[in-house]
């Protein structure tokens, strides 16, 4: 349980009784501050340093370890690129082209949409070698070339889903059934956050078919205050952040602190961790709105940034949400998620993987090129963590016929990508066979990649836990392995 809240609940009488006496309330004296802040953030400009430097708090608080990551901003592909035709280059599969693969490779495998009998489909795309390391990329994926020597390529993660919706909540709650926190949410539970008005974890969609749900950043069963807040796209980002016509600041106010001195009420009443979650949130929103709006205001960036990650005036696009990514880590937000669609590339009367595949990563990775470039030029990427995943991978096999239609199937053996704090820069991880259809060295399973993840951030997975109805818990559920072979 978290302190702030167990010392809100051991403040609960005390606050009844100060309210009913109508002395001085914990309401009025925390909106006295709200204000102080509102009229210290009106009164000056925004400062240029970081949330990190303005806020002040400590560092690894809530850490089981050393951290290597400060921020995490979670590249989430929804619909699962293939990579086969990104990053896992596979000559054999030319070799073999349009055979059916081996019996024993298939064998008991259950597919979504195809059969056993499928044939093998090489990439219609050539791979070229980049940086010093000499990372192979295909044409499609080019575009992350600069920054090949900042990548860590992960071969042969697997998972048990092959439909989206499971297996995207696998990958982001540890669990194919809705109900359990998501990896942002656990993040912010086990370090808090260094933003002091703006949330702990901002989520942002992005693409068209966009296939997640807002269990993939939800808090389930942790406080709510946990949960990643969507940005939306437009012109008002995050919504009622302006007070309504007709209702000056200091009715505002009012409304505030009676609407805190009722919570604070139930609170004492019935000790509801919902009550007390409301009433943060209530006051992190009378703060956002001093600073957000200028968070979000992407024309404060120079026109040469906007230039490099490819945002158009007025336009909020996938490349403006990288942009805003790093303005938000800078301000201090622990976890900034990115969900992009579509990637979901079957081919026949479906989105095709000849077609879509190039304008979809003409569109998605140069402005990912530009976030890790413009991250690591600021200092920043040495202590955040960006992580590119879908929710699964994409068969060797075909779908559809040969040529522009063709597609590639739902499959459970797919590569995620990983740069900055405490990862093996420039360093290929993993092996799948000749075919690219399972891991054949070096593999690990969606929790081991959370635990992972969890250990860069200072974070035992096996102890950060949550009870709930007599059990602790946990994002990696009963299993996973922290893989230490990728740690720089």
């Amino acid at each position: 349980m978290n302190d702030s809240f167990k010392a809100s609940l051991e403040r609960a009488s005390t606050r009844r009784a100060w309210l009913r006496q109508g002395g001085l309330s914990a309401g009025a004296l925390a909106l006295s501050s709200l204000l102080a802040v509102d009229r210290t953030a009106r009164a000056q400009p925004a400062p240029e340093k970081s949330g990190r430097e303005q806020s002040g708090r400590e560092q690894g608080a809530g850490t089981h370890h050393p951290p290597r990551a400060k921020r995490l901003i979670f590249l989430n592909m929804s619909g699962a690129p293939s990579q086969l035709d990104l990053f896992d280059e596979k000559p054999q599969l030319k070799k073999h082209e349009g055979l059916q693969p081996p019996a024993n490779l298939v064998a008991g495998v259950r597919f979504a949409f195809i059969g056993p009998e499928a044939k093998l489909m090489a990439s219609p795309w050539s791979f070229a070698r980049y940086g010093r390391t000499g990372l192979a990329l295909s044409e499609c994926a080019a575009p992350l070339g600069p920054v090949a020597d900042d990548l860590l390529m992960v071969h042969g993660v697997s998972t048990d889903q092959f439909n989206h919706v499971p297996a995207a909540l696998k990958l982001t709650t540890g669990f194919s059934r809705t109900g359990r926190p998501s990896l942002g949410a656990w993040t912010v539970y086990g370090l808090g956050s260094e933003a002091e008005n703006l949330p702990g974890f901002v989520v942002m969609n992005s693409g068209e078919g966009n296939r997640t749900t807002a269990d993939v950043s939800g808090a389930a069963f942790l406080p709510g205050r946990y949960q990643g807040v969507e940005l939306l796209p437009g012109r008002e980002p995050i919504l009622f952040l302006q007070d309504p016509p007709g209702v000056s600041r200091s009715m505002r106010a009012k409304t505030l602190q009676a609407i805190r001195r009722l919570d604070e009420e139930t609170l004492a009443a019935d000790a509801d961790p919902a009550t007390a979650t409301r009433i943060e949130q209530y006051e992190l929103a009378f703060r956002m709105q001093a600073e957000a709006p200028e968070a979000v205001d992407l024309t404060r960036e120079s026109a040469a940034t906007l230039e490099a990650y490819g945002v158009k005036p007025g336009e909020r696009s996938f490349a403006a949400n990288c942009l805003l990514a790093r303005r938000l880590i800078e301000r201090g937000v622990r976890v900034v998620q990115l969900n992009h669609g579509e990637w979901d590339m079957h081919g026949g009367t479906m989105v095709s993987l000849v077609q879509g595949l190039p304008e979809k990563c003409q569109e998605s990775l140069p402005p990912i090129a530009a976030l890790i470039q413009d991250l690591k030029s600021r200092g920043l990427l040495d202590d955040t963590l960006v992580v590119f995943a879908g929710e699964f991978g994409r068969t060797p096999m075909i779908q559809g016929e040969p040529g522009p239609d063709a597609g590639r199937d739902h499959h459970r053996t797919f590569t995620v990508w990983m740069a900055g704090a405490g990862v093996k820069a420039g360093h290929v991880h993993g092996r799948t066979d000749d075919l690219g259809f399972a891991a054949v060295e070096g593999g690990m399973d969606v929790h081991d990649l959370q635990a992972t993840i969890l250990h860069l951030f200072g974070l035992d997975h096996e102890r950060l836990t949550y009870p709930v109805a007599g059990r602790d818990f946990r994002l990696t559920d009963v299993s996973g392995k922290v893989q230490r072979e990728l740690l720089g």
